[in-house]
């Protein structure tokens, strides 16, 4: 197992020329770590993995893995839907020292189950790194079914996770009941984080944590410890805050807070664009307890 707990999936901060901002991300990194994060999560979907050069790529990982140090491990995105550019990104990562390669279903190519499968072998094969797979079919147009998670667990002792972001519970459930023992479960939407613990889920990849990370942390710790009572009274006070993230295209909404709060610039890629103004005294509201959660912690 790569990491039990809590990971944020960090966005990406870019300056305004457009460049990496890899001041600011070092900061971000300091922060969640300050903040009790169990590992880091970098160029996933929250990162903007799909806009970024693979010279950016690159010397972002080998930036971070040096910056963090062996605090805790750190997990970088790698998949994408070719095959060979991921075994590519993979190689690279797992030659910057990276705990773990997260490989993302391909998008827009909607392969079968057996693809996926053969997919993430072929990763495994060429790139020596433990890897967490990444069920998101809201942004892949496919879903990674149970017995397709369980059986590339079974035949790729390499895989040693997988981040569960179907929104299917009866699915979720599948997969924890017959996983093997080398299969960590985390939760891949903060909102799914506490059923998912208590059917036995081993953590999460999360958002919300960009900007609250101690409360956070406080959920899935007092789930992880069996608190279930305190797990749930977190639940609901997060809830708000978690469906916020989503008021507009992830990660549009996290880095309007983030840049709020003066922690990185406002930029995006194109094609993403900045969060729309009415959307603002919503995304605030539903972030006040939160705030006060974080600040209590």
């Amino acid at each position: 197992m790569i990491f039990r707990g809590t990971a944020p999936a960090l966005v990406t901060p870019f300056t305004t020329n457009d460049t990496v901002d890899t001041e600011s991300f070092c900061k971000l990194i300091d922060r969640q770590i300050a903040s009790g994060a169990d590992a880091i999560v970098i160029l996933g979907t929250t990162g903007e993995n799909s806009t970024i050069w693979p010279h950016e790529r690159a010397r972002l990982v080998e930036h971070s893995i040096a910056h963090v140090d062996g605090r805790v491990p750190v997990v970088v995105g790698t998949g994408n839907n070719s095959t060979a550019e991921s075994i590519v990104f993979s190689r690279q990562a797992a030659a910057a020292d990276a705990d773990g390669l997260l490989v993302v279903g391909p998008y827009y190519n909607k392969p079968t189950q057996e693809g996926f499968a053969a997919h993430v072998k072929a990763i495994a094969e060429a790139a020596d790194c433990p890897i967490i797979m990444y069920n998101v079919p809201g942004r892949t147009s496919f879903n990674v079914t149970a017995a397709t998670t369980i059986s590339i667990a079974e035949q790729v002792p390499q895989v040693q996770g997988i981040k569960e972001a179907s929104g299917d519970l009866a699915q979720i459930t599948d997969v924890i009941r017959g996983r093997p023992a080398n299969l960590a479960v985390y939760s891949g939407d903060d909102e799914m984080t506490y059923p998912m613990l208590a059917l036995g889920g081993d953590g999460v990849i999360s958002v919300v944590s960009n900007v609250v990370p101690k409360a956070m942390g406080r959920l899935v710790n007092a789930g992880l410890a069996g608190a279930w009572g305190d797990a749930r009274q977190h639940h609901f006070e997060l809830l708000n805050s978690m469906r916020a993230c989503f008021i507009e295209t992830n990660p549009l909404p996290i880095k309007a807070l983030l840049a709020n709060m003066g922690l990185i610039g406002p930029r995006l890629r194109l094609p993403l664009v900045p969060l729309t103004e009415g959307s603002w005294p919503a995304l605030e509201r539903a972030f006040q307890i939160a705030f006060a959660m974080e600040d209590a912690a």
